[in-house]
This record gives structure tokens, C-alpha cells and sequence, in this order.
């Protein structure tokens, strides 16, 4: 009889799990839940902010749902890492490439993105699909170059872009957060002739900025050549004038001096002539009564006559 009684209370406290597990249900921090009734979404628990950018209070917890009518699909409510594949590119200069890239994605209505998907794998399996397509055009429309070592970030954004716009257009629930280009390499074939072409490009550029150096080093330097002549001409000029006045100016005074006192004057020159004939060891042969010598032959004074 108690081992009857065993079985019966040990029966009803299964039925006790097995109804508080339909009827109860928790909800991490990091998930978001959708709750199903016959299939068809009713409400969601813990969701995170929609892509119109509302915000929804978390409440994650112990959750409450109609047993055997209602079951829960739970989601991430974190950022996800969705790798593609390497995949080969022709770019614009028809060059092949292979790109490794990656995403992050978040599910911001899981309403849209059960309708859309139901499972994360398919959603991830559209969503390759979407960017693979994406990267080919985007990258397929920059030359190689500009892949391999120019710019990406603005690569990377318009991929973005557009990869959000599809997700708006198709419903899918999902935000791309950011999209990212680990590698972009040349096949093998092909590296040492690109590069190659890449060297003779940088070469090129390099002569084309070293003749455009050459040239202006030419133009400055005739300007400055010019621009000392013109210097040098108007200070020659300057200096004519100013010597012009002087000579000017000197010719009146000894005008001026000649007219109080012309033997004084003619004394004076003298003098001067002098000081400047009779230096060193010159010879000179002169007339007796040559004018030059007229105020060392009288002794008084007066030049002779």
C-alpha cells in the first residue's frame, strides 16, 4: 500500500514538472524570446531596440505562457559574427582578387525575422548570400590597386550601406552593424606582375613630380634673377643721381670758393696736384717754365706769371 502511494504522489509530482515547464519560462539577459501560440507570434520578451531606433526596456527573467498552446523561440540579443567564405573578385582593371571579409549583425525585430527566416542558419545563409553579391559589386567597380592598398574603410561602408538597405527592403529583421575586409590578396600568378605595373606607376608619378620640380625650380630662379637686375639697375640709377648731385653740388662750392679767392683756389689745386704727382719714385720731365711748377719756384708766394 505505501509503495502504492509512492508511485501515485511520485506520478502526480511529474505531472507537476512537466506542467510547470510549459507553463513557466526564463529569458537571459543576452536573449530575446518570441512567444508562439499554434505557430503565429503574440508577443516578445526581452526585445531589443527596433531598427526605427525605439527603445524597448529589457526584461529578462522568469517568464509566463499558456501551457501546450504557447511555445517560445529564444534569439540573440547580441551582436553576431557571420565569416563568408574567400571568394574571387575581378576588378575594374580585371585583375582577380581573393577577399576574405566578415560581419557583425544584430536581430532587432525577431516579429520580422521569424517570418523571414524562422532559423538563424537561413538568415545567415541569405545574409551570405546578400554580401558575397554586395562585395563583388562594390569592390568589382574600384581598380585593384585601390583594393589592396588604397582606402577600404569607404569600401567597407558603402557594402554596409547597401546591405542594410536590402535588409530593410526584404523584412529580414537584422541590422549590419559593421562590415569588414580581413584580406585582399592577388593570386600568385598574378602578384609579381601587378606589382611590378604598381612599381612603374610609382616611377612614372615620381618623374612626372620631379619635371614638375624642375620646372618651377627654373621659373623661380628667372624670377629672382630678373627681379636682381631690376634691384641692380634701379640702384645704379639711385646712385648716378646721387652722384650727379654731389659732383653738382661739389662744382658749386668750388665755384663759389674760386669766385672769393681765385689765387687761394688756384693755390689750393695746386696743392693738390702736388700731393697727388709727386709720390714715389717717378720721374718727371717738365719745362722750366711750366705752369706746375710755378708755385715752387716763387718763393713769395704768387704763382708766376
Amino acid at each position: 500500500m505505501n509503495q502504492n502511494k509512492l508511485f501515485l504522489f511520485g506520478g502526480i509530482a511529474l505531472v507537476a514538472i512537466i506542467l510547470l515547464s510549459q507553463v513557466f519560462y526564463t529569458v537571459r539577459e543576452d536573449k530575446q524570446a518570441l512567444v508562439l501560440r499554434f505557430g503565429e507570434p503574440v508577443r516578445v520578451e526581452n526585445a531589443y531596440q527596433n531598427i526605427e531606433g525605439e527603445a524597448l526596456n529589457p526584461n529578462a527573467g522568469l517568464k509566463f505562457k499558456l501551457p501546450f498552446i504557447e511555445n517560445v523561440r529564444q534569439y540573440d540579443r547580441k551582436n553576431l559574427v557571420l565569416d563568408l567564405p574567400v571568394q574571387q573578385i575581378l576588378a575594374s582593371d580585371q585583375e582577380r582578387l581573393a577577399v576574405d571579409a566578415f560581419i557583425r549583425y544584430r536581430i532587432t525585430d525577431i516579429r520580422a525575422f521569424y517570418e523571414a527566416f524562422n532559423l538563424r542558419d537561413r538568415a545567415e545563409q541569405q545574409l551570405r548570400n546578400v554580401i558575397d553579391s554586395l562585395v563583388r559589386d562594390v569592390l568589382g567597380s574600384v581598380e585593384s590597386q585601390e583594393i589592396i592598398s588604397g582606402q577600404r574603410a569607404d569600401l567597407m561602408n558603402a557594402i554596409e550601406t547597401r546591405a542594410n538597405a536590402r535588409a530593410v527592403a526584404g523584412k529580414f529583421g537584422v541590422v549590419v552593424e559593421d562590415v569588414r575586409i580581413k584580406r585582399a590578396d592577388l593570386p600568385p600568378a598574378n602578384a609579381e606582375r601587378v606589382f611590378d605595373r604598381m612599381a612603374a606607376d610609382r616611377q612614372e608619378q615620381s618623374a612626372e613630380k620631379r619635371g614638375e620640380g624642375e620646372r618651377s625650380k627654373r621659373t623661380i630662379r628667372a624670377e629672382a634673377d630678373k627681379e636682381v637686375e631690376i634691384l641692380l639697375a634701379n640702384a645704379r640709377r639711385d646712385s648716378e643721381i646721387i652722384r650727379g648731385e654731389g659732383d653738382q653740388k661739389r662744382n658749386a662750392i668750388y665755384a663759389e670758393a674760386y669766385n672769393l679767392d681765385p689765387e687761394f683756389f688756384a693755390f689750393y689745386r695746386s696743392m693738390q696736384a702736388y700731393e697727388k704727382g709727386l709720390v714715389g719714385s717717378t720721374t718727371y720731365v717738365l719745362s722750366p717754365d711750366s705752369d706746375f711748377l710755378g708755385y715752387l719756384d716763387n718763393q713769395g708766394g704768387n704763382r708766376r706769371r
